[in-house]
């Protein structure tokens, strides 16, 4: 097996790891803390949260390595892939970068951060609903487009291991 086959396997692997887990925040991690009240509702997401902004390594290694085993696939995919080959590989990267890591970093994290600085005991329930409001429809709203996106990259990456 030759490098660049092996890349694309690990591309393949840790972008369905990543699909695999935001597909589970959108079917059961926000469905399963949606009927909380509004404090319990934004204090279980800060815990949920916290863990991923402390360095849970493996969290880390399938979110970054992700990124990485994506772009080493594609430098090393130059003078390996077909029109063919290319034209899934792009796909893949496009569909990866801005359907996954742009609205990730442009909205799901600056949401995150918000909510992060609220102290849900100096507020009341109107402040609390407010900033519930505020969160939740939008962050699931591109949660679950950043879990499309990530399935159709694994779905591109898995067309073009049969491709080869």
């Amino acid at each position: 097996m030759e490098i660049f086959q092996i890349a694309l396997i690990l591309a393949t692997f840790f972008c369905s790891v990543v699909g695999g887990f935001l597909m589970a925040f959108s079917i059961v991690v926000m469905p399963g803390i949606k009927n909380l009240n509004d404090g319990e509702f934004i204090r279980a997401f800060q815990a949920i949260d916290r863990v991923i902004q402390n360095g849970q390594a493996l969290f880390m290694i399938f979110w970054v390595g992700s990124i990485i085993a994506l772009v080493v696939t594609a430098v090393l995919g130059v003078g390996e892939l077909d029109t063919t080959g290319w034209v899934f590989m792009s796909l893949a990267i496009l569909t990866y970068f801005l359907g996954v890591q742009l609205p990730t970093v442009r909205i799901n994290i600056p949401l995150n951060d918000v909510l992060q600085t609220l102290d849900v005991d100096d507020m009341v329930d109107d402040e609390l609903q407010t900033a519930r409001t505020d969160f939740e429809e939008k962050w699931v709203k591109w949660n679950v487009i950043r879990t499309a996106f990530s399935n159709i990259t694994a779905l591109l990456l898995i067309l073009l291991l049969f491709l080869l």
